[in-house]
């Protein structure tokens, strides 16, 4: 069964190429950033702190709990708020609402990085885990194929499913969304790298490289229907 062809006219600006690998970037920056400097954690998805959630109720660690439990509620802000800028800035006028998003991420991220280790880690890694909300919430599509740019598992699924069907089905177009999938994954593990080595040059700064990354996002946005 062949795979159907997306039509490359209908591609808008939020699901253009360009866009994807610069936010699959900032998502895999942010993963270096808040294991290396705040406390060993991730705070892009929130499996992780959903089981140590689980984990620590179960042996009655309350502060733990805590601890665990607001950067996911945070996360869920995050979404939350992203919907209620759709539903509110829908229609076009001045700017886009992914722009408005994307204003809102650059903003914090900038901020974050003038604080340095006098700053708890939590209030640090909940900011970054809002932030990580609003873009996966508000970019869901890449060229017509649903991904995530904060987290890799899904795609690495899709990528391996789309390589397959090429492998079995001979679906060319398939090989190709598969490609894309692995081109996001990379630029992902490249956004991590480029990451680890500007910590270890510029600190806490190092996360601005972010906002350079998201400027270019909202300059493309500008084109968005």
């Amino acid at each position: 069964m062949k795979t159907q062809t997306n039509n490359s006219s209908n591609i808008t600006p939020s699901e253009m190429f360009f866009t994807g690998i610069l936010l699959a970037f900032t998502g895999g920056f942010l993963d270096a950033y808040t294991y290396i400097l705040r406390g060993s954690v991730f705070a892009n998805a929130q499996t992780g702190n959903i089981v140590l959630l689980g984990i620590n109720i179960a042996n009655g660690n309350i502060s733990k709990v805590i601890y665990y439990f607001v950067p996911i509620l945070a996360f869920a802000f995050g979404i939350f708020l992203t919907d209620i800028i759709k539903r509110n800035f829908s229609i076009k006028k001045l700017i886009h609402w992914r722009q408005i998003v994307i204003m809102f991420e650059i903003i914090i991220l900038f901020i974050i990085g003038f604080l340095d280790n006098t700053i708890p880690n939590l209030f640090v890694n909940v900011s970054i885990s809002f932030v990580c909300a609003l873009q996966v919430a508000s970019f869901r599509k890449l060229a017509g194929l649903g991904y995530a740019t904060t987290m890799c598992t899904g795609n690495l699924r899709s990528s391996i499913d789309k390589l397959s069907t090429f492998i079995f089905e001979k679906d060319k177009n398939a090989l190709f969304e598969g490609l894309l999938y692995l081109a996001i994954i990379i630029m992902f593990i490249f956004g991590a790298a480029i990451g680890t080595i500007l910590i270890k040059i510029i600190s806490y700064s190092a996360i601005w490289i972010c906002c350079i990354a998201l400027i270019f996002v909202f300059i493309i946005l500008k084109e968005e229907k």
